[in-house]
């Protein structure tokens, strides 16, 4: 009989990865909790092991011009093997407690794939 993994609830309205994994970092099958913002960005990078690089917009205002200039943002995230999102993915990343030097969030989700 195969075993039925326990997934966890992290409070939050995402659906669960269909498949399993032993990542201790991994927040439906790990230790890891997840809290603080969330964001919605694009995979640009995903040649580490268990690590990608989410890129997104954002709005700063400029009060000298009275306007709205767009910056970009990139940040490390976990990767989870239950995940496994790739290069061009479309994805969902929340803040945990830093998991290493650079790395300080995980994704969660894949919102929209490259092959889409």
């Amino acid at each position: 009989m195969a075993k039925k993994t326990q997934v966890k609830n992290i409070g939050l309205d995402i659906k669960h990865p269909e498949s399993s994994c032993s990542d201790k970092n991994c927040p439906f099958h790990g230790s890891i909790r997840v809290r603080g913002r969330s964001f919605v960005g694009k995979v640009i990078r995903a040649k580490m092991q268990n690590t990608v690089i989410i890129e997104f917009e954002r709005r700063v205002y400029i009060k000298k011009y009275e306007r709205y200039m767009r910056k970009k943002t990139r940040i490390k995230s976990h990767n989870p093997e239950c995940i496994g999102a790739k290069e061009g993915d479309v994805v969902k990343v929340i803040e945990t407690k830093p998991i290493s030097k650079t790395k300080s969030s995980v994704v969660v989700e894949i919102i929209k794939n490259k092959s889409d």
